[in-house]
């Protein structure tokens, strides 16, 4: 019996070690849903952070591949630039034909300065992975594109810069030719005058048939003069009966006015052209003709909108009969418009409404569809300008402000 006792209290002590153990290390028969919802936890976190490791690793391999592709593009630009025979041209007249030493002077700066051209090209500073000597050969690469397409220290010029740019240098072509004009029509009329002696020597009949002539050549002349420029004022009702009609009179009224603008530009004094101001104004007058073009491509394929044609030609009316008040109105209308809030909103619902109809075209700001109709409906306005400074009206009360 003592025996058995014995037996069974060992039996018990070592059944107690075996679940002492297994509560500190070993798995549960039995486990709380607090700990399978902390372990499930724990297994997310760290698949969320092995999966950011690989993104922040494929990142980092990605941008290292494009430094490295950007590197050896700069690289090929430069290879491919004529450096070499800007360089062995240096070294002709300096008697030093080793290029080498030349490629090292010629990129031996400071990075300092690297950056302060590279900031002044708004260029990055330095690309992913590069070195200084890498940031170097980038710097001479983008400065020897920059000479070859001309276009070093253009960054940031308006469409007024580039117009006053042409014409200063168009100025002395412009020059040379109208005095190339002027000695051909002094040739020409010496030529007449010559003409007109050696007839009248000849005799009266000869006379009679040269004047004959001379009618003939000036009405012909004359013609051609009424069909480009005199062809008299715009009539209104146009609008209504034939609209198409309106396309070739608002051409050539507008074109008239932009050559006489041209004119009255070249016959200035010299003082005044070569002045700032007036380099400013004919600058304006080479822009506005620019901007122009697009407006007149759309007179002679005739698909101007409707709104844009009438209120163009109640302008170009109210020009020719100097009555520049009225001709601002039609500006203003075909601009701005004419309502509160002119941003050309033609539908205000899905229900159609009593004063659905005051909402029309005229209420439209034809200056805000595009850049196109902005800079040539301003160089409408500039002509009417023009043509009121060369044309004043009888009454002062049309002027504009």
């Amino acid at each position: 019996m003592d025996g058995l006792l014995a037996e069974i209290s060992a039996k018990r002590k070592a059944l107690e070690v075996e679940v002492g153990d297994s509560s500190g290390g070993a798995a549960k028969k039995y486990m709380r849903r607090a700990d399978i919802e902390r372990l499930k936890e724990e297994e997310a976190k760290k698949k969320r952070l092995e999966e950011r490791a690989k993104r922040d690793s494929e990142r980092q391999e990605k941008m290292k591949r494009e430094a490295d592709q950007a590197r050896h593009q700069s690289l090929t630009r430069l290879a491919a630039s004529p450096a070499p025979a800007s360089t062995s041209i240096s070294s002709s007249l300096r008697g030093t034909p080793e290029p080498g030493a030349i490629e090292k002077e010629g990129f031996n700066i400071s990075p300092e300065e690297c950056i302060r051209r590279l900031r002044a090209k708004a260029q990055p500073i330095r690309l992913f992975g590069e070195s200084d000597k890498d940031r170097r050969l980038r710097l001479r690469a983008l400065e020897l594109l920059e000479e070859k397409s001309g276009s070093g220290g253009g960054h940031g010029r308006n469409d007024f810069m580039k117009a006053l740019e042409e014409m200063e240098s168009g100025l002395d072509k412009k020059e040379i030719e109208r005095k190339a004009r002027e000695l051909h029509k002094q040739s020409e009329e010496r030529s007449k005058l010559s003409k007109l002696a050696d007839t009248e020597s000849v005799g009266e009949n000869g006379t009679k048939e040269e004047g004959g002539e001379g009618e003939g050549e000036g009405g012909k002349k004359e013609t051609k003069v009424k069909k480009g420029q005199n062809m008299g004022i715009l009539d209104l009702g146009l609008i209504k009966s034939d609209p198409n009609k309106l396309y070739p009179l608002i051409y050539y009224a507008l074109k008239n006015v932009v050559k006489e603008w041209e004119e009255y530009m070249d016959i200035r004094p010299e003082e005044i052209r070569r002045s700032t101001q007036g380099r400013m104004a004919a600058a304006t007058q080479v822009q506005s003709a620019q901007n122009l073009k697009p407006l007149f491509k759309s007179l002679r394929s005739r698909d101007l909108p409707p709104d844009v044609l009438r209120l163009l030609a109640e302008l170009v009316h109210h020009m020719q009969s100097r009555q520049y008040l009225k001709a601002n109105d039609a500006y203003l209308r075909l601009s701005i418009g004419n309502a509160a809030w002119p941003i050309g909103v033609t539908s205000v619902g899905i229900h159609e409404r009593s004063a659905r109809e005051k909402i029309g075209q005229d209420n439209i700001a034809h200056v805000l569809n595009d850049e196109v109709s902005r800079k040539y409906i301003q160089a409408v306005k500039r002509l009417l300008t023009f043509s009121q400074t060369v044309r004043p009206p009888e009454d002062v009360s049309q002027l504009m402000g």
